[in-house]
């Protein structure tokens, strides 16, 4: 028998994917299959900066706040 999460077994709508907050405020998920992109349906939220190899809006922003 396969082991559900919690979340899972009490029929609680999740999603099992990486929530991605970029700089600009859009969102992004790890799961191709998400469809929900909010915090409260997501146990993992990253900045953009934080994903392993960056992210070039989180160069940017740095880019623009160093030349302020």
């Amino acid at each position: 028998m396969p082991i559900e999460c919690l979340a899972c077994s009490r029929g609680i709508e999740h999603c099992h994917g990486t929530l991605v907050q970029h700089v600009d405020a859009t969102l992004e998920c790890t799961d191709s299959g998400c469809e929900v992109l909010t915090v409260d349906q997501h146990e993992l939220v990253l900045e953009c900066w934080q994903v392993t190899g960056g992210c070039a809006c989180a160069e940017v922003e740095t880019v623009t706040k160093a030349a302020s």
